[in-house]
């Protein structure tokens, strides 16, 4: 998956895409993936990199979403569960069954909540996911040695799925390439292309060379979350008439998380928190060698690429896990804090409050044929994909052709024989003795970037080569994880990833300067 490969792919002008795919966060990179194995010509087009957004920042769970299940949206639990066990199936070096516990207090609440999440194991049918069962006040405290058991009456036992959200789209994309598609990221689209009333195509600036390119399609979607009604507005202003209010409108939500060192809740069991003041489910869940706290849901107006925890929402997940916790972390514990923003479909009528807003998508073609999704979630990412592809057939005048992604192993899906490398490189999958190769070639290699993190300098490498990394942020981030498990180690590590990223993708001591500043200053903002 190399960049320049792909713009030169790009610049063909004689190509006519099947799939124009705006968007390179999880609900773009399923469309690629779903579109690709159908044997349609398709592109995707991030204007950042992949998973930059909402898609990075999320609470690491693919899940049926037990929330829900109180809310009665049974038909979106019973999907969402159904794609939960095909991605342990199709992606286990990326996703995981993780165990939760619910522990209880008051009398009857085991019993209550047990009858809950039995249904949950009944949705979700023949998994391979665990059963739920009642425990004891000893298993509880057991699985969840700091939890406060004063009280404590016991607890439910129930399996789920956790994984990591930014390496799953990068496996996605790998995926997509493997299947013939051409992908790029820091690429934005500046203008939509019109024959008559139809949307034809796209105009695309690269954000490092300053180049423009025109993308021609049959189908262009606009996967772009947050961003969607961007898109939405430059179809408005390509037909130079009034803007249209049929469209579904995005309603945004914040979700913020805490990352706290492991010795809060060590073990391998996650901590359900089932009833908080505003009616949420929160998650304490070991991630990475850390505990990761989430979620919020907080409304805001404005869209903003690097959204930041408010002081409020920090005060509230302390509170509520103090509540369980024989210590609880405070301000001076958190490694990392970091938020993302939902895009929520909003209501026809009534009230927009997120709290109660659907977390399902819905799918808009406009009068010239832009297709666009807004809303939906990490867990049925591939479902969205396949409805997605469906409709640009239909609206395309495409080949109809049968979905295959529902058992499709993604790129990195581990055989037998790759199970004794992967105890190092377990989220690599098939590709773990690749890096194990990069160490073998150069010795140096096998260099920590920070002592507090679990990265070698081989994976940046590999990140920039294989990977399509292209700044200091796309490793520290998303490539490997460091700035969500520990921001003042990821900033301490920062001139080292320059050195590796300046010598392997040949850039001059200035590009690296402006790379650590950049950087410096997002990385400000998960400490602070």
């Amino acid at each position: 998956m190399k960049r320049g490969e792909m713009l030169a792919a790009m610049n063909d002008r004689s190509t006519v895409w099947d799939v124009i795919v705006i968007g390179g966060g999880a609900t773009g990179l399923g469309a690629a993936v779903e579109a690709a194995s159908r044997g349609h010509r398709t592109v995707l087009v991030e204007a950042d990199d992949f998973a930059k957004g909402t898609s990075s920042r999320s609470t690491k769970l693919i899940h049926g979403g037990v929330r829900y299940l109180r809310q009665g949206r049974i038909g979106m639990v019973r999907q969402s569960l159904r794609e939960r066990e095909r991605l342990l199936q199709n992606a286990p070096h990326v996703v995981h069954s993780l165990d939760f516990v619910l522990p209880t207090w008051q009398w009857g609440a085991k019993t209550f909540y047990y009858a809950g999440l039995k249904v949950y194991d009944l949705l979700a049918g023949r998994g391979t996911s665990g059963r739920s069962r009642r425990l004891t006040r000893k298993e509880t405290c057991e699985r969840l040695p700091t939890l406060r058991d004063d009280g404590l009456r016991g607890g439910v036992l129930y399996s789920d799925g956790q994984f990591d959200d930014a390496r799953l789209a990068i496996t996605l994309a790998r995926t997509a390439v493997d299947l013939g598609a051409v992908v790029a990221n820091y690429l934005s689209v500046v203008r939509l292309v019109r024959q008559q009333r139809r949307v034809t195509g796209v105009i695309v600036r690269d954000a490092e060379s300053g180049n423009e390119l025109e993308l021609q399609g049959r189908v262009i979607l606009n996967a772009t979350g947050v961003f969607a009604e961007d898109i939405l507005q430059m179809d408005t202003d390509s037909q130079q008439s009034p803007a249209s209010d049929d469209h579904p409108q995005v309603v945004l939500s914040q979700g913020s998380h805490l990352v706290v060192d492991a010795s809060f809740l060590p073990g391998s069991n996650a901590l359900m928190i089932p009833k908080t003041d505003d009616g949420r489910v929160l998650f304490a869940i070991p991630w990475h060698g850390k505990v990761l706290l989430g979620t919020t849901d907080l409304g805001v107006e404005n869209v903003t690429r690097e959204p930041r925890p408010h002081s409020s929402e920090i005060e509230y997940l302390l509170e509520h896990l103090g509540r369980y916790l024989q210590r609880c972390p405070g301000e001076s514990d958190i490694r990392s804090r970091f938020a993302g923003l939902r895009p929520l479909v909003g209501a026809r009528s009534g009230s927009n409050a997120t709290s109660k807003l659907s977390r399902e998508h819905e799918i808009y073609t406009a009068a010239s044929g832009l297709i666009t999704v807004i809303g939906g979630k990490w867990t049925t990412y591939r479902h969205m994909g396949e409805q997605l592809i469906n409709r640009a057939e239909e609206n395309g005048g495409l080949p109809r052709r049968q979905s295959g992604t529902a058992s499709l192993k993604l790129h990195g899906c581990p055989s037998n024989a790759d199970a004794a490398v992967m105890q190092s490189w377990n989220i690599y999958g098939s590709d773990a003795h690749k890096i194990d190769s990069l160490i073998r070639e150069s010795p140096e290699l096998a260099k920590a970037l920070h002592p507090q993190l679990p990265y070698r300098a081989a994976e940046v490498i590999w990140a920039a080569r294989h990977e399509m990394a292209q700044t200091i942020e796309d490793v520290l981030a998303r490539r490997t994880r460091a700035l969500f498990l520990d921001a003042h180690a990821a900033m301490e590590s920062a001139a080292f990833v320059g050195e590796l990223l300046q010598q392997e993708l040949k850039r001059n001591d200035h590009w690296k300067i402006e790379q650590m500043n950049h950087f410096s200053m997002i990385a400000r903002g998960y400490c602070e």
